[in-house]
């Protein structure tokens, strides 16, 4: 079983960035497309974005592009989401999770293995 490990949560004020981290302990993690969600409380688990195993190819949700980017390093079994410009509504518990099955990359039934989350204020 893989261990995904999340960091780089915190408390930031609107407009302010944070980078979020994803550690993977699979040494085959460069065969796998990864993606970020995240969940507020009392909801559902919501798509933020997902990356090809190879990084050439990522999709994200519409409330985050051109603020959100999704990478990945693939020497370094880690991928990455860098927010900048944030929102309040970005507020919320944000998951790694690795793709284990078939079907839309955008829900999470798609994601087998899934990371402990780690949660961003953003303050107005």
């Amino acid at each position: 079983q893989v261990q995904l490990v999340e960091a780089g949560g915190g408390l930031v004020q609107a407009g302010g960035a944070l980078r979020l981290s994803c550690a993977a302990s699979r040494r085959t993690f460069s065969t796998y497309a990864m993606g970020w969600f995240r969940q507020v409380p009392g909801k559902e688990s919501e798509f933020v974005a997902t990356i090809s195993a190879t990084g050439g190819s990522t999709d994200y949700t519409d409330s985050v592009k051109g603020r959100f980017t999704i990478s990945r390093d693939n020497a370094k079994n880690t991928v990455y989401l860098q927010m900048n410009s944030l929102k309040p509504e970005d507020t919320a518990v944000y998951y790694c999770a690795e793709r284990t099955a078939y079907g839309s990359s955008r829900y999470p039934q798609a994601y087998g293995n899934w990371g402990q989350g780690t949660q961003v204020t953003v303050s107005s």
